[in-house]
């Protein structure tokens, strides 16, 4: 989690400075290509170009040979080879497209897929460094750009590659000279215009990737956020962020366009030299006998439809390094989520929270947590209470593995929380802004376990204190909600995201208050249900409402970042005068309110 405006660290440092080698490579790797039909779309698109080449020549050779009005019958193969070509260029093309697009779509579900799964159960951390808006580029438009290396990259410079080669020998077959300066020109098309477009495109892209990340970070949290952020009046100073954001891209878009330009006027020169060169030797050739003036007209025009492949390369080279920009963050994301496969001996047998000395902070600030002790493990119910700032929400964050720990210790079934394959799968978390998507009640609650029943969906809302809320709901639990949540209470969405946990089989549960927007006296039964009816679990809840903590085994009583107090809440009503006097203030307010 960061505040919206900043750029977060850690995660962006591959993006930031130069790629490591073997990046582009490593994420491609990981679309799991099928190298058959990827060897199939290049035969298809060779195919079809090669109809294109075919088509240029044939008809050249047709016009010219038409120009010397020879019988009729001596046209009629040429007639229907062109008709041919034609028809099988746009096929062929159809076809291609078909296949190398679906090569490309396949790898990136896999992809995209691999990234949910290893994020869902890695490193809580590895989320907690970005923004939002951040992870939703680096899932969705990173990983399009990684597959976008696919069918614009790899597949057009193979297609390109064969083609040149088949050209240049069928050109050389009827004269070597034009064939040779055709080769020449081809590799200064292919080659050397793509080198400038690549040199060029090798930083602009990297900040140009930076720069969109940022944009849709600052975008999506306007857009989300925009209540709060208007009410701290901070709208105007999101809005200079993403117009300094859009203004980044522009300008690395910019600094990228002299090269590109070069780069397509090389391209360009290749054709005019390759005509040139087929001229400047095959009249000659002509005029002395050693060439026909048909096969002058076919070497001449041919190069016209040869550089057709050629002329995407330049933009191949600025897709690969699109693509290496965006594999840096999809990779940097992975790495930090954890290894793929769980490590031996770092999952927990036991499911046992305990924390000594810790410290609790952000990353940067002082900390506001200090030397706390806790325990627990299934069967044991703890409640956190103190005023607000006092560093409830930064202790819960740090428990969970959300936050490191900036002193102290805190271990998972007797290894340290952050050396836990997978933390996910022994402790759930509450948060206060837990996401709430935009589609039924049950597909929310199914984020927690992907097989929740109906009929579990409406008894963990029902234990939740929603299920006056279900009744009254025109499709139950198939209700579609409204994106994040806005069709629901601040209460409501509080209590949606507890049932959500509730379904989740981690047998630890940390709750961040739950009973916020709530009535008394829904909160206090709402409390002390989750505190009594869930003793498989090893419960922490953090909450303002102390009446109904006579249920839980151990209150612990913050002030100051210290703990001030902690017992039961009979012992914290006997001895400590704050706690007691807190009591009586909210008792006191709940008679008024009734």
């Amino acid at each position: 989690m960061t505040v919206p405006g900043e750029v977060p660290d850690g995660l962006h440092d591959d993006a930031r400075s130069a790629t490591p080698r073997g990046t582009l490579r490593r994420a491609v790797a990981l679309l799991d290509v099928d190298r058959r039909r990827a060897v199939q779309a290049v035969a298809l698109g060779t195919a079809a170009l090669g109809c294109a080449v075919a088509l240029a020549a044939v008809a050249a050779w047709l016009i010219a040979r038409a120009s010397q009005m020879p019988p009729v019958l001596t046209l009629s193969v040429a007639t229907v080879a062109v008709r041919a070509f034609g028809i099988g260029r746009g096929v062929l093309r159809y076809c291609e497209r078909l296949v190398s697009h679906d090569v490309a779509l396949r790898g990136m579900t896999t992809l995209r897929t691999m990234l949910y799964a290893r994020l869902s159960v890695g490193q809580p951390a590895a989320l907690m460094a970005v923004r939002r808006g951040d992870l939703l580029t680096r899932v969705g438009a990173d990983v399009d750009a990684v597959g976008d290396v696919v069918v614009r990259g790899l597949l057009p410079a193979a297609v390109a590659a064969a083609l040149g080669v088949g050209t240049t020998v069928a050109m050389s077959l009827f004269w070597p000279p034009a064939g040779l300066a055709l080769a020449a020109c081809l590799v200064l098309a292919g080659v050397v215009a793509p080198a400038l477009a690549a040199a060029g495109s090798r930083t602009t892209e990297r900040e140009a990737a930076e720069g969109r990340a940022r944009s849709s970070a600052t975008a999506l949290g306007l857009l989300d956020d925009a209540g709060p952020l208007a009410v701290a009046g901070r709208t105007a100073i999101e809005l200079d962020v993403l117009r300094a954001a859009d203004r980044s891209v522009a300008a690395a878009t910019d600094r990228g366009a002299p090269s590109a330009a070069l780069a397509a006027a090389l391209g360009q020169a290749a054709v005019g030299l390759a005509v040139l060169a087929a001229l400047l030797t095959g009249v000659p050739a002509v005029t002395a006998g050693r060439l026909a003036p048909v096969e002058l007209a076919v070497i001449v025009l041919t190069p016209l439809a040869a550089f057709e492949a050629a002329a995407l390369l330049p933009a191949a080279a600025v897709q690969v390094h699109r693509s290496r920009a965006a594999a840096a963050r999809i990779l940097a994301l992975l790495d930090a989520a954890g290894p793929e496969v769980p490590v031996p001996g770092l999952t927990p047998a036991e499911p046992v929270l305990v924390a000594r000395d810790l410290v609790a902070g952000w990353d940067g600030a002082a900390p506001v947590v200090r030397d706390l002790d806790l325990d627990v493990r299934p069967g044991s119910a703890v409640a956190v209470v103190g005023p607000s700032g006092t560093g409830k929400t930064t202790l819960l964050l740090t428990l969970a593995g959300l936050l490191p720990a900036g002193g102290g210790s805190v271990r998972l079934g007797g290894t340290d929380l952050h050396e836990v394959a997978r933390p996910a799968a022994s402790v759930v978390h509450v948060a206060e802004d837990g996401y709430v998507f935009g589609t039924t009640v049950l597909e929310n609650l199914r984020v927690a376990r992907g097989d929740v029943t109906p009929d579990e969906a409406a008894d963990a809302l029902a234990h939740a204190g929603l299920g006056t809320w279900l009744a009254g709901l025109p499709e139950g639990v198939e209700t579609l909600l409204g994106p994040d949540g806005r069709t629901l209470s601040g209460g409501e969405r509080r209590r949606l995201l507890l049932a959500r946990a509730l379904l989740a089989p981690a047998p630890l549960l940390l709750v961040d208050e739950p009973a916020e927007h709530v009535d008394p006296t829904t909160a206090d039964e709402l409390v002390r249900r989750l505190l009594t009816e869930h003793r498989d679990r090893g419960v922490v809840v953090v909450t303002h409402r102390l009446t109904p903590l006579a249920a839980a085994d151990e209150v612990i009583r913050l002030d100051g970042g210290r703990v001030a107090a902690r017992g039961t809440h009979a012992d914290l009503v006997a001895r400590d005068a704050r706690y007691r006097d807190d009591l009586a203030q909210e008792r006191t307010q709940q008679t008024e309110d009734a």
